[in-house]
Protein backbone atom coordinates (compact mmCIF):
# COMPACT_ATOMS: atom_id res chain seq x y z
CA UNK A 1 0.00 0.00 0.00
CA UNK A 2 1.48 3.24 -1.19
CA UNK A 3 1.71 6.30 1.64
CA UNK A 4 -0.72 9.09 1.31
CA UNK A 5 0.09 12.63 2.09
CA UNK A 6 -2.66 14.79 3.61
CA UNK A 7 -2.22 18.59 3.33
CA UNK A 8 -5.44 19.56 4.68
CA UNK A 9 -6.91 19.57 8.30
CA UNK A 10 -8.16 16.88 9.67
CA UNK A 11 -11.27 17.83 11.00
CA UNK A 12 -13.07 14.41 11.24
CA UNK A 13 -13.09 10.57 9.84
CA UNK A 14 -14.53 7.31 9.79
CA UNK A 15 -13.47 4.00 10.41
CA UNK A 16 -14.08 1.62 7.44
CA UNK A 17 -15.22 -1.65 8.52
CA UNK A 18 -14.89 -5.08 6.51
CA UNK A 19 -19.11 -4.97 6.36
CA UNK A 20 -18.77 -1.72 4.64
CA UNK A 21 -19.85 -2.22 1.32
CA UNK A 22 -20.78 -0.15 -1.91
CA UNK A 23 -23.83 1.41 -1.91
CA UNK A 24 -25.18 -0.95 -4.73
CA UNK A 25 -24.30 -4.18 -2.77
CA UNK A 26 -26.08 -3.05 0.37
CA UNK A 27 -29.40 -3.93 2.01
CA UNK A 28 -31.78 -1.16 1.98
CA UNK A 29 -31.90 -0.74 5.56
CA UNK A 30 -29.58 -2.21 8.48
CA UNK A 31 -32.80 -2.90 10.24
CA UNK A 32 -34.09 -5.17 8.22
CA UNK A 33 -33.83 -8.85 7.99
CA UNK A 34 -34.65 -11.44 6.21
CA UNK A 35 -36.66 -14.63 7.86
CA UNK A 36 -39.05 -17.45 6.24
CA UNK A 37 -42.44 -17.80 7.57
CA UNK A 38 -44.15 -21.22 7.88
CA UNK A 39 -44.44 -21.42 4.47
CA UNK A 40 -40.98 -21.09 3.38
CA UNK A 41 -41.47 -17.72 1.76
CA UNK A 42 -39.15 -15.03 2.81
CA UNK A 43 -39.95 -11.90 4.38
CA UNK A 44 -38.54 -8.83 5.78
CA UNK A 45 -38.33 -8.35 9.19
CA UNK A 46 -37.92 -4.56 10.91
CA UNK A 47 -36.19 -4.75 13.62
CA UNK A 48 -35.84 -1.34 16.18
CA UNK A 49 -32.51 0.62 15.36
CA UNK A 50 -31.37 3.98 15.39
CA UNK A 51 -31.81 3.88 11.75
CA UNK A 52 -35.76 2.96 12.25
CA UNK A 53 -37.37 6.89 11.01
CA UNK A 54 -39.98 8.33 13.32
CA UNK A 55 -43.33 7.97 12.20
CA UNK A 56 -46.18 11.31 12.01
CA UNK A 57 -47.78 9.71 14.46
CA UNK A 58 -46.80 7.48 17.35
CA UNK A 59 -49.15 5.74 20.19
CA UNK A 60 -48.37 6.29 23.71
CA UNK A 61 -49.44 6.41 27.48
CA UNK A 62 -49.77 9.38 29.90
CA UNK A 63 -48.49 8.35 33.76
CA UNK A 64 -49.07 10.56 36.61
CA UNK A 65 -46.46 10.67 39.39
CA UNK A 66 -47.55 12.78 42.99
CA UNK A 67 -44.89 12.55 45.12
CA UNK A 68 -44.86 14.44 48.64
CA UNK A 69 -41.73 16.07 47.76
CA UNK A 70 -43.35 18.33 45.39
CA UNK A 71 -46.52 20.39 45.39
CA UNK A 72 -46.97 20.15 41.57
CA UNK A 73 -47.25 16.60 39.76
CA UNK A 74 -45.16 15.01 36.98
CA UNK A 75 -46.47 13.62 33.86
CA UNK A 76 -44.73 10.94 32.28
CA UNK A 77 -45.58 10.22 28.17
CA UNK A 78 -43.75 7.44 26.60
CA UNK A 79 -44.89 6.49 22.80
CA UNK A 80 -44.02 3.35 21.04
CA UNK A 81 -43.48 2.74 17.24
CA UNK A 82 -45.12 -0.39 16.23
CA UNK A 83 -42.71 -2.49 14.38
CA UNK A 84 -44.07 -5.24 11.25
CA UNK A 85 -47.41 -3.70 11.88
CA UNK A 86 -50.27 -6.09 10.49
CA UNK A 87 -47.65 -9.38 10.45
CA UNK A 88 -46.92 -12.22 12.95
CA UNK A 89 -43.83 -10.30 13.47
CA UNK A 90 -45.43 -7.47 14.87
CA UNK A 91 -44.05 -5.77 17.88
CA UNK A 92 -44.57 -2.40 19.84
CA UNK A 93 -41.36 -0.77 21.32
CA UNK A 94 -40.75 2.65 22.91
CA UNK A 95 -39.58 5.28 20.90
CA UNK A 96 -39.27 8.20 23.00
CA UNK A 97 -40.19 9.59 26.74
CA UNK A 98 -41.34 13.10 27.63
CA UNK A 99 -41.56 14.57 31.24
CA UNK A 100 -43.81 17.73 32.04
CA UNK A 101 -44.39 19.65 35.21
CA UNK A 102 -45.17 22.78 36.77
CA UNK A 103 -41.97 22.53 38.80
CA UNK A 104 -39.33 24.07 37.06
CA UNK A 105 -36.58 22.79 40.43
CA UNK A 106 -35.63 19.72 38.08
CA UNK A 107 -36.03 21.08 34.54
CA UNK A 108 -32.19 20.57 33.61
CA UNK A 109 -31.79 16.96 34.80
CA UNK A 110 -35.63 15.99 33.51
CA UNK A 111 -34.28 17.24 30.68
CA UNK A 112 -31.50 15.55 29.78
CA UNK A 113 -32.89 11.84 31.49
CA UNK A 114 -35.19 11.89 29.27
CA UNK A 115 -33.31 12.67 26.13
CA UNK A 116 -30.49 9.93 27.60
CA UNK A 117 -33.73 7.68 28.18
CA UNK A 118 -35.09 8.35 24.31
CA UNK A 119 -31.68 7.68 23.04
CA UNK A 120 -31.75 4.38 24.66
CA UNK A 121 -35.02 3.40 23.70
CA UNK A 122 -34.33 4.41 19.79
CA UNK A 123 -30.87 2.64 19.77
CA UNK A 124 -32.70 -0.97 20.09
CA UNK A 125 -31.73 -3.97 21.72
CA UNK A 126 -32.58 -4.99 25.13
CA UNK A 127 -34.15 -1.79 27.03
CA UNK A 128 -35.74 -2.93 30.12
CA UNK A 129 -32.05 -2.72 32.00
CA UNK A 130 -33.10 0.75 32.33
CA UNK A 131 -36.13 -0.17 34.80
CA UNK A 132 -33.37 -1.73 37.40
CA UNK A 133 -30.88 1.03 36.91
CA UNK A 134 -33.66 3.59 38.09
CA UNK A 135 -35.15 1.94 40.84
CA UNK A 136 -32.15 1.36 42.26
CA UNK A 137 -31.41 5.48 42.83
CA UNK A 138 -31.65 6.59 45.93
CA UNK A 139 -31.95 10.07 47.45
CA UNK A 140 -29.84 10.95 50.04
CA UNK A 141 -31.77 12.98 51.72
CA UNK A 142 -34.55 10.18 52.05
CA UNK A 143 -37.44 8.75 50.16
CA UNK A 144 -41.44 8.55 50.58
CA UNK A 145 -44.06 6.75 51.01
CA UNK A 146 -46.93 5.87 48.41
CA UNK A 147 -50.43 5.75 49.51
CA UNK A 148 -51.19 1.55 50.05
CA UNK A 149 -47.47 1.59 52.04
CA UNK A 150 -45.03 1.08 49.12
CA UNK A 151 -41.27 2.85 50.04
CA UNK A 152 -39.99 4.72 46.83
CA UNK A 153 -36.43 5.46 47.31
CA UNK A 154 -36.49 8.54 45.07
CA UNK A 155 -38.21 10.43 41.96
CA UNK A 156 -36.11 8.69 39.82
CA UNK A 157 -36.91 5.24 40.74
CA UNK A 158 -40.70 6.54 40.83
CA UNK A 159 -39.86 6.82 36.97
CA UNK A 160 -38.23 3.58 36.85
CA UNK A 161 -41.39 1.83 37.92
CA UNK A 162 -43.63 4.02 35.54
CA UNK A 163 -41.22 2.18 32.96
CA UNK A 164 -41.62 -1.19 34.01
CA UNK A 165 -44.95 -0.98 34.22
CA UNK A 166 -45.26 0.52 30.66
CA UNK A 167 -43.36 -1.98 29.30
CA UNK A 168 -45.24 -4.69 31.09
CA UNK A 169 -48.41 -3.05 29.37
CA UNK A 170 -47.14 -3.51 25.74
CA UNK A 171 -45.36 -7.33 26.65
CA UNK A 172 -41.39 -6.43 26.42
CA UNK A 173 -41.63 -7.77 30.05
CA UNK A 174 -43.33 -10.06 32.06
CA UNK A 175 -45.25 -9.19 35.39
CA UNK A 176 -44.24 -10.88 38.23
CA UNK A 177 -47.19 -13.08 39.55
CA UNK A 178 -47.30 -15.58 42.66
CA UNK A 179 -48.70 -18.98 41.61
CA UNK A 180 -52.05 -20.49 43.22
CA UNK A 181 -50.03 -21.89 45.72
CA UNK A 182 -48.28 -18.50 47.22
CA UNK A 183 -51.34 -16.81 46.44
CA UNK A 184 -53.73 -19.18 48.76
CA UNK A 185 -51.02 -19.08 51.58
CA UNK A 186 -50.87 -15.36 51.77
CA UNK A 187 -54.23 -15.01 51.94
CA UNK A 188 -54.70 -17.37 54.27
CA UNK A 189 -51.72 -15.89 56.35
CA UNK A 190 -53.63 -12.42 55.74
CA UNK A 191 -56.60 -13.59 57.29
CA UNK A 192 -55.05 -15.22 60.37
CA UNK A 193 -53.17 -12.47 60.69
CA UNK A 194 -55.64 -9.87 60.58
CA UNK A 195 -58.00 -12.08 62.93
CA UNK A 196 -55.78 -11.37 65.93
CA UNK A 197 -54.77 -7.84 65.32
CA UNK A 198 -57.33 -5.86 64.33
CA UNK A 199 -56.85 -2.63 62.08
CA UNK A 200 -56.92 0.20 64.98
CA UNK A 201 -56.17 3.51 63.51
CA UNK A 202 -59.88 4.03 61.39
CA UNK A 203 -57.78 6.67 59.06
CA UNK A 204 -55.13 4.60 57.65
CA UNK A 205 -55.29 4.00 53.60
CA UNK A 206 -52.77 1.20 53.89
CA UNK A 207 -54.04 -2.19 52.48
CA UNK A 208 -51.60 -4.29 55.24
CA UNK A 209 -52.04 -4.82 58.82
CA UNK A 210 -50.65 -1.68 61.47
CA UNK A 211 -47.31 -2.18 62.05
CA UNK A 212 -45.99 -4.12 59.02
CA UNK A 213 -42.35 -4.10 58.40
CA UNK A 214 -40.63 -2.85 54.85
CA UNK A 215 -40.10 -5.92 52.70
CA UNK A 216 -37.05 -6.13 51.33
CA UNK A 217 -37.87 -7.77 48.04
CA UNK A 218 -41.09 -5.13 46.86
CA UNK A 219 -40.46 -2.45 49.17
CA UNK A 220 -43.62 -2.73 50.24
CA UNK A 221 -44.78 -2.09 54.18
CA UNK A 222 -46.81 -5.40 54.43
CA UNK A 223 -43.85 -7.96 56.51
CA UNK A 224 -45.49 -9.83 59.48
CA UNK A 225 -44.77 -12.40 62.23
CA UNK A 226 -46.46 -15.45 61.12
CA UNK A 227 -45.56 -19.07 62.68
CA UNK A 228 -42.39 -18.09 63.62
CA UNK A 229 -41.35 -16.56 60.62
CA UNK A 230 -41.27 -13.05 58.96
CA UNK A 231 -42.99 -13.35 56.02
CA UNK A 232 -44.51 -10.46 53.14
CA UNK A 233 -48.32 -10.46 52.68
CA UNK A 234 -47.76 -8.61 49.60
CA UNK A 235 -45.35 -10.84 47.32
CA UNK A 236 -44.97 -13.57 49.76
CA UNK A 237 -41.26 -13.75 50.43
CA UNK A 238 -40.67 -15.31 53.56
CA UNK A 239 -37.18 -15.47 55.69
CA UNK A 240 -38.27 -19.64 56.47
CA UNK A 241 -37.63 -19.83 52.12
Amino acid sequence: MSAIKIDKKIVKYRVQKPADTPADDAPSSASETSVKDKNGRTAKVIRMTEEVQRPEVLIGSTYKIKTPVSDHAMYVTINDIVLNEGTEHEQRRPFEIFINSKNLDHFQWIVALTRIISAVFRKGGDVTFLVDELKAVFDPRGGYWQPGGKFMPSIIAELGYVIERHLQTIGLLKKPELDPHQKKLVEQKRAEFEARTKQTDAFSNSLFPEGAQLCSKCSTAAVVMMDGCMTCLNCGDSKCG
